[in-house]
C-alpha cells in the first residue's frame, strides 16, 4: 500500500510563484508515488481578521489554481466540507496543554503583528488553537508524511506530541507518528525586493502571480531588481542569484542556464540577457497553467461539483477515524 500524505493551504488569495514552487510543485509531484489529501483549509483562514464576503470565493479561485497546476481533482477537498476535522480538535484540545499553545511561535510573532496594529483587532482563541486543528487535519487521514517548511516544524511536533499522549491515554498505539517530508524547494524571493520573501501582503510588485498574463510577467522581470549598493565580486548580489533561481526552478527551457552562468563567473554576464532567458522560461512554464485555469473557468461548476464530491468520499476515510476516536475515549457515536 502506498504510504499516505497529508498538507494543505489557506485560501489567501492569488497562488504566487513563491508559493508554486514552495510547496504546490512538490504536491503535484508527490501524487505520483503518495495516497495525497491536499486541503484548502477555510477553518484555518478565520483565525484572524479576514473579508467574510471574500472568504468563499477565495475558496473556489484556490480550488481552481491547484487543479490548473496538476493538483487531481480527487485528491482535494474543502476543510468545512468536513465537520470532523473540528469535532476531532475538540477532542485533541484535551490532549494537548495551554503552555505548549503560548510556545509556539507563530503564535506569538502573528500576536505581536496584531497588536502593532493597533485598533480594536483582538487575539482570537482560534489562533491560539490554530496549531490543535492543524494535528486534526494531519491525524484524521492517518498521514504518514507531512511536507512542510522549516517554520512549521514546531507544529508537527506538537501533531506528534498529542498523537503521543492520545495513545498513552488510551493505551493503544492508534495513531502513527507522522514523519516531516522535506524536498528541496527553491527559495524564490521578491523581484522588487531580493532580501524579502516573495509575497502578496508587500504588495504587487512583489510578487509574480502563477496565472499572471505575459505582459505582466515580463514587465516584473524586466524591472527586476539585480545589484543593490556595493557589487561584492566574490558572492553573487540577491538579485541576480533570485534570477538564476528563477530560471533553475522554470525549467530553464530556453537551455541558457550554463552559458549565463559561465558569462557570470568571468565577469561577462548582461543582466538584460539574464532577464530576458528568465522571462521566457517563466512565460514557457506558466502559459499552460493559464490555459487550463481558463477552461476550468468556463465551466466553473463542473469543478464544483468534483470538489464536493471528492470531499464527500474523503469524509468518509475521516468520519470512520473520528468513530474510532470516540469510542476509544469513551464517547457517544452517530450512525452514519
Amino acid at each position: 500500500m502506498k504510504k499516505t500524505v497529508l498538507s494543505c493551504i489557506q485560501p489567501t488569495g492569488q497562488m504566487h510563484l513563491g508559493n508554486y514552487f514552495g510547496a504546490v510543485k512538490n504536491w503535484v509531484d508527490l501524487q505520483a508515488e503518495y495516497d495525497c489529501f491536499y486541503g484548502v483549509v477555510d477553518f484555518h483562514a478565520i483565525t484572524m481578521p479576514y473579508d467574510t464576503k471574500k472568504l468563499r470565493n477565495n475558496t473556489w479561485e484556490l480550488i481552481m489554481d491547484l487543479v490548473a497546476v496538476g493538483i487531481k481533482p480527487e485528491h482535494l477537498f474543502i476543510q468545512s466540507l468536513v465537520p470532523e476535522h473540528a469535532e476531532l480538535c475538540w477532542i485533541f484540545n484535551c490532549f494537548c496543554s495551554y503552555g505548549q499553545l503560548t510556545r509556539m511561535t507563530q503564535f506569538k510573532d502573528k500576536s505581536q503583528a496584531n497588536e502593532l496594529k493597533g485598533g480594536d483587532n483582538y487575539i482570537s482563541a482560534g489562533l491560539l488553537d490554530y496549531p490543535v486543528l492543524q494535528a486534526a487535519d494531519i491525524l484524521i487521514y492517518k498521514a504518514d508524511f507531512v511536507p512542510v517548511g522549516k517554520d512549521q516544524e514546531q507544529h508537527l511536533e506538537l501533531t506528534r506530541d498529542i498523537a503521543q499522549r492520545f495513545n498513552h491515554a488510551v493505551g493503544k498505539e492508534y495513531f502513527v507518528l507522522p514523519d516531516t517530508l522535506f524536498t528541496e524547494t527553491p527559495k524564490i524571493r521578491s523581484t522588487a525586493d531580493p532580501t524579502r520573501k516573495m509575497s502578496k501582503s508587500a504588495g504587487a510588485k512583489h510578487f509574480i502571480s502563477v496565472f499572471e498574463d505575459e505582459a505582466r510577467v515580463r514587465k516584473q522581470i524586466k524591472s527586476a531588481v539585480t545589484d543593490t549598493g556595493e557589487v561584492d565580486p566574490e558572492n553573487m548580489s540577491p538579485g541576480v542569484d533570485n534570477l538564476f533561481e528563477l530560471l533553475k526552478a522554470s525549467g530553464d527551457s530556453v537551455g541558457a542556464l550554463d552559458s549565463l552562468m559561465t558569462d557570470y563567473n568571468s565577469g561577462a554576464l548582461k543582466y538584460s540577457v539574464l532577464k530576458e532567458a528568465v522571462a521566457d522560461s517563466v512565460v514557457a512554464m506558466l502559459t499552460p497553467f493559464r490555459e487550463k485555469r481558463a477552461e476550468l473557468s468556463a465551466d466553473k461548476r463542473a469543478l464544483k461539483d468534483q470538489i464536493k464530491a471528492s470531499s464527500f468520499e474523503i469524509r468518509k476515510r475521516a468520519q470512520q477515524t473520528v468513530k474510532e476516536v470516540k469510542d476509544l475515549v469513551g464517547l457517544m457515536n452517530v450512525k452514519y
